[in-house]
């Protein structure tokens, strides 16, 4: 769910978040920073049962996207003990700060559903491939984790730039 107020973007992350087949998040990141009125993002993810790999790699991207823009550091709303490890572990401290106080209102917009266009497959490996090079440029850790994916990714990428060659 996204919504925003007076330049402040909300992303609320709910039940078990999988956008490895919505390349709509990546199209509303690109529309977020090209609005003149940005100021900030807010993952609030009380409601979040679970996130996918490239959700993460989606949300460092709108992290590392919020400095560049003097947004500064989103502000993440998480009480879940299990998922405040992954975004330590993954490095999303230095990114973001991360608030696990369960009465924290820092927004004062509700959120409305993202519309999840089916993407091509082209378009979705591309997303994937992206979110998971954002993820390991943010540590050694990720890197290790995240390598033998990223080249599988980039070997079918190669492959089926290829075909797509030879067929025209």
């Amino acid at each position: 769910m996204v919504g925003d107020h007076q330049g402040i973007y909300v992303v609320k992350l709910v039940g078990d978040v999988r956008l490895n087949l919505c390349t709509s998040f990546d199209n509303y990141i690109g529309k977020m920073f090209s609005h003149d009125d940005f100021r900030g993002v807010v993952f609030d993810m009380h409601d979040t049962q679970g996130v996918d790999s490239t959700t993460l790699g989606l949300m460092a991207k709108i992290a590392i996207r919020s400095a560049e823009h003097k947004g500064g550091k989103p502000l993440v709303l998480c009480e879940e003990r299990g998922l405040l490890h992954l975004l330590d572990s993954m490095g999303f401290d230095d990114l973001m700060d991360i608030s696990s106080d369960a009465e924290n209102d820092a927004y004062q917009v509700e959120p409305a559903p993202l519309k999840c266009n089916a993407p091509d497959e082209h378009s979705a490996r591309e997303m994937v491939l992206e979110a998971h090079r954002v993820l390991m440029s943010l540590n050694e850790k990720n890197e290790n984790t995240f390598r033998d994916l990223v080249n599988v990714l980039e070997s079918e990428q190669g492959t089926h730039d290829r075909k797509s060659v030879v067929s025209h």
